[in-house]
């Protein structure tokens, strides 16, 4: 596997991998639209063939993951993935590394918090809010859970 970053060379791969894994190349954060053709990100290369993706901004001291794909579990791509992008954002001099997910994502939510992220925020309903600027979120999201709230997660660097 070999990990690389986003660059104008692997672009349109990368921005075809994210329209397909998340409905289109916009993400609605925290009630922000993010155009993710815009942020930075690291790929886990397996030849020609994406199998993972990692996507961030940095602004503020604050090194934001926009999302976290692995199409192959148990391998480490993930973790190697959220490795990479701690260490960028140390190299940055970021405070902290932050996260958001869906209630229903169940699988993220322990992931984050088994290396180190801590669950600082509920934002409340406020998917019916991104609906307004994405109606492609479903209602329905993994193991049948209705996707309302979204969790906000953080690592402290300083705490590392």
């Amino acid at each position: 596997m070999r990990y690389l970053p986003v660059t104008n060379h692997n672009r349109q791969q990368i921005n075809a991998f994210i329209s397909q894994r998340w409905f289109s190349t916009q993400m609605i954060i925290r009630g922000e639209s993010v155009e993710m053709t815009a942020v930075e990100g690291i790929a886990a290369m397996d030849g020609d063939e994406i199998a993972g993706l990692l996507t961030y901004r940095i602004s503020d001291g604050i090194c934001e993951i926009t999302s976290l794909d692995s199409l192959r579990e148990g391998l480490g791509i993930g973790t190697t993935l959220v490795e990479q992008v701690i260490a960028i954002a140390r190299a940055e001099n970021c405070e902290k590394v932050s996260v958001t997910t869906t209630n229903d994502n169940i699988h993220a939510i322990g992931f984050y918090q088994k290396r180190g992220f801590d669950l600082v925020k509920l934002h409340h309903d406020s998917i019916n809010h991104a609906r307004l600027l994405k109606p492609e979120i479903p209602l329905i999201g993994q193991n049948g859970i209705p996707i309302k709230h979204e969790l906000e997660f953080e690592l402290l660097l300083s705490d590392q």
